[in-house]
């Protein structure tokens, strides 16, 4: 894809940095929120989909300090839906892995996103409980704590890691299909329950693949910057409803992409 002008690049250099500050108090936020390990706690929206106090405050946060900072600038939340509208719209999943969150548990983040028009430019996620912030800018790389982020050289796919995200919204023969298919394939399964930080793990080479047949913008927005960055590819999410409503996402490590997207069913962009 053609890269921003350098205006254009200079105005998103700007954006990712404030990004990074309000992302930083923002998780400092969530981790002072974040309840003992036990539960669960907060409410259930659906089955295994949880809201706490937190996701809310974290949301607030957000949205009240990027308008200050940016106040021409479109803003859409998880909980929020979308609140301004811009040129260059924010995307935010507060906590994405609230059922960790809710349990004590430590795998759960804080993701920002930066859209220019349907087209992902930027992002931070921070993952406080693990001591881990991920940063990424199109055409300028990804990062974890400050460190260049690669995909996985796999190519075996009897030596790669898969991971497969579950959703209540899924039909439950759906879901073991798409598992088989990936046992099949002699990969080791994994489900970790947080969207943004699988696809970070697969940019990071921890996984080799991540697949989730129903997921939303603001779990990827951010996410999708660090894959691009790190060689990874993927499902044309948005251009199959990602936008606008939950749709299917597939990403991988380049060299088990065509094998992966074979074996499970969903064509690779």
């Amino acid at each position: 894809m053609p890269q921003p002008a350098v205006s254009a690049t200079i105005e998103i250099d700007r954006r990712l940095a404030a990004a990074r500050s309000v992302v930083h108090d923002a998780a400092g936020l969530a981790m002072a929120m974040r309840p003992p390990p036990g539960g669960p706690t907060g409410t259930q929206k659906g089955m295994q989909d949880y809201l706490t106090e937190a996701d809310g405050a974290v949301e607030r946060l957000i949205s009240e300090r990027i308008g200050t900072l940016f106040p021409d600038d479109g803003f859409m939340g998880e909980e929020g839906g979308r609140a301004r509208s811009g040129a260059l719209t924010w995307v935010v999943d507060p906590i994405d892995g609230t059922s960790n969150y809710a349990r004590g548990r430590d795998r759960w983040c804080v993701s920002l996103g930066l859209m220019d028009g349907d087209v992902p430019v930027a992002g931070v996620i921070a993952a406080p409980a693990l001591q881990e912030t991920y940063v990424a800018r199109k055409g300028a790389g990804a990062t974890l704590n400050g460190k260049p982020l690669r995909a996985s050289p796999v190519s075996d796919t009897k030596t790669s890691m898969i991971e497969m995200g579950w959703s209540g919204r899924v039909p439950r023969e759906t879901f073991i299909s798409k598992m088989d298919a990936i046992m099949r394939l002699g990969a080791m399964p994994r489900s970790g329950g947080s969207g943004a930080l699988a696809i970070a793990d697969v940019a990071s080479g921890r996984l080799d693949g991540y697949l989730e047949i129903v997921i939303n913008l603001w779990d990827v927005a951010a996410a999708l910057v660090l894959l691009e960055e790190a060689g990874g590819r993927a499902s044309p999410f948005l251009r199959d409803g990602g936008l606008t409503g939950g749709a299917t996402l597939l990403v991988a490590a380049p060299g088990i992409a065509d094998a992966l997207s074979d074996a499970v069913g969903v064509p690779l962009s």
